[in-house]
């Protein structure tokens, strides 16, 4: 079985993208739960004028503000979409925003759980990357914020369990042959004995969707963040080889099985009227294997890994530029895939 070259970013064949989350508070005022609005409105106005304001920050025209009381229901959910801000942060509180770079690298929510909560996503496995870029923005934050911190204690976080470096590093893996074959339950086992979380596309009590899987660090405390990245950069680094080597053997053990699979669903996704989120998920992640594996040869990973998003409930109605309910999204999802991926053609 050959491989396609993966030019776009590092070992994009099973990395789909890396995060770093940094969880930081304003040492001037109480943690959000207990902080009155007039305070959450200080800390917004405070944090805009860094950004947009202060030209000594150095954030210049890097970013654009979202305030989530302003955007309509459909638009925050495209930012949930886009894993540029989370679930709850969607659900609109007045003193709420986020600032999200132009590149949609970078996003800064306001007054989330912690006052601040700073993640950089880099595509494939580029961790340190994604570490990097978040320091030098969280140090530049903090001349003009000042956040609170604890010698013994770290950063202070609203929850116990982010304090210390208050950092959060993942790796988005995609995992078929791991998944098919079982072997990701034991994954699973052994990540949760060493204390790190494995949880689904959006996070904490989502589903694996299309095969995706989020590899995180538990533990805040005790390490350094550069122990905390090395660490799951070098846990990903394993499961991806252990994902590799799998897709090899699951070929050659049976390589009419392999290929049958794979070129059905692509016919699925070519010839289908009526395509659900979970379905298409599915038959995607099949797709996905067929390309890293060189079976389909003229659809690159950046159309899939696109086609993964733009299949989602919100981006389907931004595109469409109407509000759709179920069955029409079902529709559109499957007109959608059928025009993107029929030019797909085979080895």
């Amino acid at each position: 079985m050959k491989q396609n070259d993966m030019h776009s970013a590092p070992d994009m064949d099973v990395a789909i993208s890396s995060r770093v989350r940094l969880a930081r508070n304003l040492e001037a005022y109480p943690f959000s739960t207990r902080m009155t609005r007039a305070q959450g409105a200080e800390i917004l106005e405070k944090v805009k004028k860094v950004m947009f304001s202060d030209k000594n920050a150095g954030f210049s025209d890097e970013f654009m503000y979202f305030g989530m009381n302003s955007m309509k229901p459909l638009d925050r959910q495209l930012l949930v979409e886009k894993h540029l801000i989370s679930p709850e942060f969607a659900e609109g509180r007045t003193d709420r925003a986020a600032i999200i770079s132009k590149d949609e690298r970078v996003s800064i929510l306001v007054n989330e759980e912690d006052h601040l909560r700073l993640q950089c996503i880099y595509p494939g496995m580029q961790l340190e990357e994604a570490w990097r870029r978040c320091d030098d923005i969280e140090t530049r934050l903090d001349e003009k914020l000042g956040f609170a911190f604890d010698e013994i204690s770290g950063y202070l976080t609203c929850c116990p369990t982010n304090s210390g470096t208050g950092i959060r590093a993942s790796v988005m893996l995609h995992l078929p042959a791991l998944s098919m074959t079982g072997y990701i339950k034991g994954i699973l086992e052994t990540c949760s004995k060493i204390g790190v979380a494995v949880r689904g596309a959006y996070g904490e009590n989502s589903e694996a969707s299309g095969n995706m899987f989020q590899i995180s660090n538990q533990v805040t405390l005790g390490q350094t963040e550069e122990e905390i990245v090395a660490g799951i950069s070098n846990i990903t680094s394993q499961i991806s080889n252990q994902e590799r080597m799998l897709r090899d053997e699951l070929y050659k053990q049976n390589p009419h099985r392999f290929e049958d699979r794979i070129y059905r669903s692509l016919g699925l996704l070519q010839n289908a009227r009526i395509m659900s989120s979970e379905e298409s998920l599915k038959l995607l992640s099949d797709v996905r294997l067929g390309v890293i594996a060189g079976l389909i040869n003229s659809i690159d990973l950046k159309k899939i890994n696109d086609l993964m998003l733009m299949i989602r409930p919100a981006y389907l109605q931004k595109l469409a530029g109407t509000e759709l309910g179920p069955d029409e999204r079902d529709q559109r999802r499957a007109e959608l895939l059928r025009k993107s991926l029929s030019a797909g053609s085979l080895n």
